[in-house]
């Protein structure tokens, strides 16, 4: 590589660096004061996670740290133990070793079989989480661990709201909600609102809770007191914080695929992320995971290798350094608005708009995973949703006995179909999805789409009986842009009348265009050829 090469990927990387601190620090402040470790685990969990995920993890720019799922977990933990940090870091240690365990098997790569619902389900019950437990310390009381607690000191708490708190969340919400965007592209809204708001807490003397506690003295290290009582009482929560750290990571390399168009080794990438944990841990710092958020924000900034995860480590380690003051006077209520924004933001509310035709099985897993989520348990609610999933699934294959597992299979094509292809040098392809297009079968599928180079139409006949559930129209959504990306034209062939109806009821006809969408392979293919002004080719 050229050393003009070099500066522009270097220049890309630390802008892309400084654009993700500017998002994570206010994150990671108020995470680590809803998980109970404090503002100063926070960010020293994304100083320290991010490093060394950098470091050893692939090379792209995956921004690591402190996020809304791993700081519910870090909560309970740090509640089951009454706070006692000597008694949290074994379990945080643990958690990263059981990460570390669970690179080196093939789990990292199944992540891709985890049906949407179950995904769906989860993280909107862990916005839920979030948004319920904020609600207190945004109205001026305490902090709670559980959702029913929190719930049941709702009456006490709305007799007794913070009038100064309340006032100072709730123009923070509007900041977040409403700053234009012609704003928020040099200033992102979380850190403009933590900003304005802080220094009016601190002019107008306002009687708020604030943080403190932040310093710039280096994480004290804690050597793990692994007692038989620790160890067989907290290994379920210690693998329930491996286990979601390690979805998240994964959930967030799959999208860094999409956008940088290289694949990430998604065993490495949880190893370099259960290291980090483990220096997290000994060290007290929160637990965190590749934070999908602050990752785009860097590529899109034009970030482009793992530097980036290194400099937007070093930069917040300045940066904290040089604000210790600014950071102690921040407003608890100020951050429990940051976070009942994000708790927002991770609601799977594209879902509502497919709910009513969604299949009923996909609903009743969804509906359960949310609800344990919330009220129960988190690895629970996973467990439980993937297992229900699996069994309707069953189900759903007993039912339709007749239809095959999804291929493509171009050696079945007829002569009609092989000759449209020839004739037209391979500007037309014609693509079958026999059986059910279902989750199982939505990645072979969608990667299929990254293969086909000097095409230019691409008709895809979908002949199943079956309705699309909500992974396959999602995934159908994918193959649009996929496909628009690559400046090709898709026309879908849907011969069943039942499932015709469904793709014209769904809002993905006006991506596809409705004059795109046919019953007739036939007339499809002759609407191809005239488009590309080939001769009229005729069925042999």
């Amino acid at each position: 590589m050229k050393l003009t090469d070099k500066l522009t990927t270097f220049k890309g990387d630390l802008f892309g660096s400084i654009i993700a601190v500017i998002i994570a620090f206010p994150q990671a402040l108020a995470f680590g004061v809803a998980s109970g470790l404090g503002a100063s685990a926070g960010i020293w969990g994304a100083i320290i996670l991010s490093f060394f995920a950098g470091i050893l993890g692939c090379n792209l720019p995956i921004i690591s740290g402190p996020t809304g799922p791993t700081a519910i977990i870090a909560a309970i933990v740090v509640a089951s133990v009454n706070g006692n940090i000597l008694d949290v870091i074994p379990i945080l240690v643990m958690a990263a070793i059981f990460q570390i365990i669970i690179s080196l098997t093939e789990i990292p790569r199944m992540i891709k079989y985890v049906p949407y619902p179950v995904i769906s389900g989860f993280l909107t019950g862990i916005g839920l989480i979030i948004i319920i437990l904020q609600l207190s310390p945004l109205l001026g009381g305490e902090t709670y661990s559980s959702t029913i607690k929190a719930i049941l000191a709702y009456p006490h708490l709305f007799q007794n709201i913070n009038i100064q708190a309340l006032t100072l969340g709730a123009i923070t919400l509007g900041i977040l909600f409403f700053t234009p965007k012609v704003i928020t592209k040099y200033i992102p809204s979380q850190l403009l609102a933590l900003i304005i708001m802080t220094g009016v807490a601190y002019y107008l003397g306002f009687d708020v809770d604030r943080v403190s506690g932040v310093t710039f003295s280096l994480p004290h290290t804690y050597f793990p007191n692994f007692s038989a009582n620790i160890i067989t009482k907290y290994v379920p929560l210690a693998l329930t914080l491996a286990f979601i750290a390690t979805s998240e990571s994964l959930l967030t390399g799959i999208i860094m695929d999409s956008l940088t168009k290289v694949k990430h080794n998604s065993k490495r990438l949880v190893f370099s992320q259960g290291i980090g944990n483990l220096f997290c841990a000994l060290t007290g710092s929160m637990y965190g995971t590749a934070a999908t958020m602050r990752s785009v924000a860097a590529v899109k900034t034009g970030a482009t290798t793992k530097i980036a995860a290194i400099l937007s480590s070093l930069i917040m380690t300045i940066v904290l350094f040089k604000f210790t003051g600014f950071i102690s006077q921040i407003p608890i209520c100020v951050l429990a608005a940051i976070l009942i924004k994000i708790g927002y933001d991770i609601l799977d509310l594209k879902v509502i708009k497919v709910l009513k035709f969604a299949p009923k099985d996909d609903l009743y897993v969804l509906i359960t995973v949310l609800g344990l989520t919330v009220f129960y348990n988190l690895i629970f609610a996973l467990g439980t949703g993937i297992v229900l999933a699996a069994l309707l699934y069953a189900k759903r294959i007993a039912d339709n006995t007749e239809i095959k597992t999804n291929t493509y299979r171009p050696a079945d094509y007829s002569t009609f179909e092989t000759k449209v292809e020839r004739d037209s040098h391979y500007k037309i392809r014609i693509l079958h999805i026999d059986g059910q297009f279902f989750f199982g079968s939505i990645t072979q599928i969608v990667s299929h789409f990254d293969e086909l180079l000097e095409t230019e139409y691409i008709i895809l006949n979908y002949s199943s009986n079956s309705e699309l559930d909500m992974s396959a129209i999602f995934a159908l959504e994918d193959i649009i842009v996929r496909l628009q990306a690559q400046k090709i034209k898709l026309y879908l062939v849907i011969s069943n009348e039942k499932v015709f109806k469904q793709i014209q009821s769904l809002e993905i006809i006006s991506q596809i265009g409705a004059e795109n969408l046919f019953q007739d392979e036939t007339k499809a293919i002759n609407q191809a050829i005239t488009e590309t002004h080939l001769e009229r080719i005729v069925e042999e």
